[in-house]
């Protein structure tokens, strides 16, 4: 085959590439399409967050239970969680990184076309903090320290009794003093019971003493609880089906066996999860139960906390709350625990479903939203696409002066540089690689324009010299573009280096400048190296032997 032929073969391949790439980057300018060209009609550039509008979100992780050298980890696992569920919500190509503010670390979400924010958030905060934590040795307290506590607890008792019985709402009192937790929050009272309830002190007083429905009796009564003021609400049959209803405020005796235990982080916390399922106790005739099973490195952390907390308490927190707290009776090595509670089955089918798609490993609060407004994100792309226009227009004007026919051939190769340009932005969302498009990402779209502008400047300065040392138009072509290549190839693998760089450490928009400059610096360098030199081998030719000028020439040198 001859070099004409091979020429033609490849100006053939640059006419196709450039009609593909036309028509995928704009297929409105075809009226009338085969059917299967509706696929390509509907292809759209993936958009970031300041183009297309949407939510960003910025929460920040409380580091404080976990080890220096493993909050990467933990972070990494922050991330891999959230985007778990995100993915769920159905958001295409949300941005989710870790970043640093002084000593505290920072997760940032960006969900792009989201418009309800509250709804971003409560999806997000669904995302459970799993946490076990065991008991903390209490120091034993002298007993004359409670003894005074519980002198001044029955002095406060006495003066909230005084209240009540001169005519303060008895509910009201209750759910400000009343230390019963059982009752407090329904203002003490409980609901119709028979004798044998409680506490035969406390039964006394409402069987025995002759009070009247509504009536609060005007004695302090002593159990070994503690203090309780009583009121009786209402009475209902007689005899043995004798019921009473009742109301009281109890303000607590104190001693070393009263005390709250206090749990301390075992370190073992939701990123130790592997599955979660439901189950039921007393073959489905008692509560509903969340079973749990943990990897490897979680089964042998359990086994370790239940080995060391025989007949204690070790307690499971669900986002800071204690949702049970078991007694430990044997050692546990195969990485199996249980949540179990006062729970009905739909609430344990949502907490089993919250913990597969993912538990945190460490809590998460957030500091900060803002919600972008859809018409700011238009605004900002259509400034965009003006500004890269009007560039890529005076960058082609200024070749087309300076280098006239070398400068419209190399404007034609920019034009089919940015079409290849938008289509790879099209095409990729059958990849893995989804490119998503942002401010940022424009800019370096730009920025990679001016790149390709400047391989062609090199190879026609070179072009240029070696024609004013005598040689002859198509050899001076070859040698240009030969001597040209190394300083073209230096450039571009350095701007490559670089953005690869800030890929691997920059966050957010920083790495969406990055990532499409690395595509424009290699599409730029295929489009200045193969169809600049392929249109300007085909046109140039022995005729312009006395048309130099056509080429920005004055004259060759004697």
């Amino acid at each position: 085959m001859n070099n004409q032929k091979k020429l033609l073969m490849k100006l053939s391949g640059v006419v196709v590439l450039a009609l593909a790439t036309g028509l995928i980057a704009y297929p409105q300018a075809v009226k009338f399409y085969p059917p299967f060209y509706e696929k390509l009609r509907e292809l759209k550039i993936n958009l970031g967050l300041d183009l297309q509008g949407g939510i960003h979100l910025e929460y920040k992780a409380d580091m404080n239970q976990i080890k220096e050298e493993q909050i990467d980890e933990a972070m990494e696992a922050v991330q891999d969680v959230i985007e778990r569920k995100v993915n769920a919500m159905g958001v295409a190509e949300p941005i989710i990184y870790s970043t640093r503010s002084g000593s505290e670390r920072r997760l940032i979400v960006e969900l792009a076309g989201v418009r309800d924010i509250n709804e971003a958030k409560k999806r997000i905060g669904e995302t459970p903090f799993l946490e076990f934590k065991e008991q903390k040795d209490m120091p034993e307290i002298p007993q004359d320290v409670f003894d005074k506590i519980n002198t001044e607890a029955k002095i406060r008792a006495e003066s909230i009794l005084k209240t009540a019985l001169s005519g303060e709402d008895f509910a009201k009192l209750a759910g400000e003093n009343s230390e019963d937790p059982g009752s407090r929050e329904n203002g003490g009272e409980y609901d119709f019971q028979k004798k044998g309830s409680f506490v035969p002190e406390y039964e006394a007083v409402i069987f025995e003493k002759n009070l009247k429905d509504g009536e609060i009796f005007p004695e302090l009564v002593e159990t070994q609880f503690g203090w309780h003021i009583i009121k009786r609400i209402e009475t209902r049959g007689e005899g043995d089906d004798r019921e009473f209803k009742s109301a009281h405020i109890l303000i607590a005796k104190k001693s070393n066996q009263s005390l709250e235990p206090e749990f301390v982080s075992t370190g073992l916390t939701g990123k130790n999860l592997k599955k979660a399922a439901i189950s039921s106790s007393n073959q489905g005739l008692g509560n509903p139960e969340v079973l749990l099973d943990f990897d490897e490195e979680g089964a042998k952390l359990f086994a370790e906390i239940t080995k060391r907390n025989l007949q204690k308490q070790v307690a499971i927190y669900i986002d800071g709350q204690i949702v049970s707290a078991p007694t430990v009776q044997s050692e546990i090595k195969d990485g199996k625990a249980v949540i179990s509670g006062d729970f009905t089955l739909e609430e344990v089918k949502k907490l089993t479903k919250r913990l597969n798609e993912g538990a945190l490993p460490v809590p998460l609060s957030l500091i900060s939203q803002q919600s972008v407004e859809a018409s700011l994100g238009e605004e900002s792309l259509r400034k965009s696409l003006k500004a890269g226009l009007i560039g890529l227009a005076a960058v082609a004007v200024f070749m087309i002066v300076y280098y006239r026919l070398l400068g419209l051939i190399a404007a034609l190769a920019l034009v089919i540089y940015a079409a290849f340009m938008v289509s790879l932005f099209k095409l990729s969302a059958f990849s893995p690689w989804q490119i998503t498009l942002t401010l940022p990402g424009i800019a370096g779209f730009i920025l990679s324009i001016g790149m390709a502008v400047d391989a062609n400047i090199l190879i026609f300065e070179r072009t240029k010299e070696e024609i004013l040392r005598g040689r002859d138009i198509l050899g001076a072509l070859d040698e240009g573009f030969r001597r040209a290549w190394t300083s073209i190839r230096d450039g571009n693998v350095s701007s490559i280096i670089t953005a690869l760089i800030l890929v691997e450490i920059g966050t957010g928009f920083v790495k969406g400048f990055a990532f499409t400059l690395i595509v424009g610096v290699l599409v730029s360098m295929f489009t200045a190296v193969t169809i600049s030199r392929t249109l300007i081998k085909f046109l140039i030719g022995d005729w312009m032997r006395d048309r130099l000028w056509l080429i920005g020439v004055g004259r060759k040198k004697e």
